[in-house]
């Protein structure tokens, strides 16, 4: 197997019966919180990418000096959900229009951010944004980053199934619930 030959067996990552993709719209928690529920999601890792730091922690990447941002790595099962639906969610579940920032989390940590494993996956999500931009569901320009994906680095323990977790906690109840109350309701015909 030639270099160029293993390079593009490894990297691809939809299978038969998988693909992942890796999504950044401010808190993890909202996007874990919402992906979970998803008809067809086989997996939901909060996590960090799209940074110059290797192994970074939380406090690190909050820190904003890393370049990662909060992310989700998706794993889905495209039989029972497209493509589609999930960048449709994404787009629906939090503000692309606000450069670095959802609410009041301030910094590049919270871009908006979609990493693109292959060709297929960044046409996806170019026409994702378009779409979002003529439904008129947000008011300004998309300035979601469309970046390659290189590495994601799963972010501590006690990230993960946060709002499962935790949803009575303050943060959840006023930022996290909101996401996932809309999302249920847009979604409902592709919830597990």
């Amino acid at each position: 197997m030639t270099t160029s030959t293993f390079a593009a067996a490894t990297s691809a990552t939809s299978t038969a019966t998988s693909e992942t993709i890796t999504l950044g719209g401010g808190c993890f928690w909202c996007l874990e919180a919402v992906f979970t529920e998803l008809k067809g999601v086989m997996k939901v890792e909060s996590g960090y990418a799209g940074g110059h730091v290797a192994n970074p922690n939380y406090e690190q990447v909050s820190g904003g000096d890393t370049g990662h941002a909060e992310v989700v790595q998706i794993t889905f099962d495209p039989k029972v959900v497209s493509r589609d639906i999930v960048l449709r969610a994404f787009f629906t579940i939090h503000d692309p229009t606000t450069l670095n920032r959802q609410g009041n989390d301030v910094g590049t940590q919270y871009r908006s951010v979609a990493f693109y494993r292959n060709a297929e996956q960044k046409t996806a999500i170019e026409q994702a944004m378009r779409d979002t931009a003529a439904g008129g569901e947000w008011h300004g320009t998309i300035v979601t980053q469309v970046q390659p994906f290189t590495v994601f680095y799963k972010a501590e323990n006690y990230h993960q199934e946060y709002f499962k977790l935790h949803g009575e906690q303050p943060y959840c109840q006023l930022v996290v619930a909101p996401k996932v109350a809309k999302f249920r309701k847009k979604f409902h015909d592709y919830l597990k």
